[in-house]
């Protein structure tokens, strides 16, 4: 592949992120997550603050509210704390990031729905990231120095967050779903190195 991008859909604490940025550095492309939103800001003029509220990572629930009120019209918005609702310009901006993104450059992309907006092109490679839920436990503890019970808590919010969204925005598909990617690695049994080394070499076969 000439152009090529891959996505990363991961449940929390399988170490996904830390595979596609490993991937990225072996690749020499750059590896997209926080980064689209502050392109998406950029783009539609809004701050970034709008964006950082609807992003897929763990957020201090107040002070959103107080920043939709300063907004020429009143918008919709997704909480990880509260029940599930769309934003869906926001979404539409980090869209519009991502397809340009594909067009423009070789690159990692990570979380936001990528894979399913740019399903059908054969540019991209689309990878899912699960592991055994103890494992995913002990990776969130470390990571995040909480207690087991903080850590289960954490990846079973963070993971139904992910999976409501992306049934939104895929229009009732689910997150999980194997035929949505190119592949599914379990991040435990083939490990984080072994992750990249299995993707480099799909990649060289799909070519």
């Amino acid at each position: 592949m000439n152009n090529f991008v891959v996505t990363f859909a991961r449940g929390f604490g399988t170490g996904g992120k830390e595979i596609a940025s490993k991937l990225a550095a072996d690749l020499g492309v750059h590896c997209y997550e926080n980064r689209i939103l502050t392109l998406a800001s950029q783009m539609s003029g809004l701050n970034k603050k709008l964006f950082d509220e609807v992003n897929e990572k763990i957020r201090s629930s107040g002070g959103f509210t107080n920043l939709l009120r300063g907004l020429p019209r009143a918008r919709h918005y997704i909480s990880r704390n509260e029940k599930f609702v769309s934003d869906d310009k926001l979404f539409e901006f980090q869209k519009q990031i991502i397809e340009n993104l594909a067009e423009t450059e070789s690159c990692v992309i990570v979380g936001k729905c990528a894979d399913w907006i740019l399903r059908g092109r054969e540019n991209v490679v689309s990878i899912y990231i699960e592991a055994p839920r103890d494992f995913c436990i002990k990776r969130t503890m470390d990571n995040m120095q909480v207690s087991r019970e903080t850590a289960a808590a954490t990846i079973k919010q963070t993971d139904k967050f992910r999976a409501d969204y992306y049934n939104y925005y895929t229009h009732g598909n689910y997150w999980t779903n194997p035929v949505n990617y190119d592949m599914t690695l379990n991040s435990e049994k083939a490990g984080i190195e072994n992750c990249v080394a299995i993707i480099k070499e799909y990649m060289k076969i799909k070519g």
